[in-house]
């Protein structure tokens, strides 16, 4: 297994590690524009602006690790790359914005036309659908070792074959570093 591109995003900073890619940025908002005219989204990322914001740096490193990797996607083209993830509070911040809303408004109701990130694999699910993923879709919260313990674990799915290539990002709202695990015999082609 080899690590063949890595994505990396910081308060006012973002990047590639193979291209020695290190820019600024302002907010979500000139992150993802600057992504989208640099052609890192090689197409627009659907509802980007309902996305909650552990969402949005998710599909913005994703897109950093794939063009660092070199690894080309397409609306139509679904491929076999699984995707994981971890962090220490899931989708924690966005329930809570939720609920806050919710009692502050007085509501007896949930609101039909909000969709609210529950899951702590949601982020994922939205950057799976925007790159055309098949693989496995996984959310893992490890004690310690966050960035080594992700990257065994996405070791052992490509090892076991169940996908020849993986995304594992650590990701938050604040920052996110998202790699590019694949076997090594698939990389000789590409």
């Amino acid at each position: 297994m080899i690590i063949s591109g890595i994505g990396w995003i910081s308060k006012g900073k973002y990047g590639c590690v193979k291209k020695a890619v290190c820019t600024d940025y302002t907010d979500i908002k000139s992150l993802h524009s600057k992504l989208q005219n640099e052609s890192i989204f090689l197409y627009p990322v659907k509802n980007f602006g309902r996305f909650d914001m552990t969402s949005k740096m998710s599909c913005c490193a994703g897109a950093l690790a794939l063009h660092d990797a070199g690894v080309k996607y397409s609306e139509k083209h679904k491929q076999d790359i699984g995707i994981i993830s971890t962090n220490t509070d899931g989708c924690l911040k966005s329930n809570l914005n939720y609920f806050r809303d919710y009692v502050q408004t007085g509501r007896k109701l949930a609101r039909g036309n909000l969709f609210i990130y529950t899951l702590p694999s949601s982020p994922l699910a939205e950057a799976s659908i925007h790159f055309g993923f098949q693989g496995p879709l996984l959310y893992i919260m490890f004690p310690q070792k966050h960035i080594p313990s992700l990257l065994q674990y996405a070791e052992g799915i490509i090892s076991r074959k169940e996908a020849s290539t993986i995304l594992a990002m650590k990701v938050d709202e604040k920052k996110a570093v998202c790699f590019v695990l694949r076997r090594e015999e698939d990389t000789s082609s590409k």
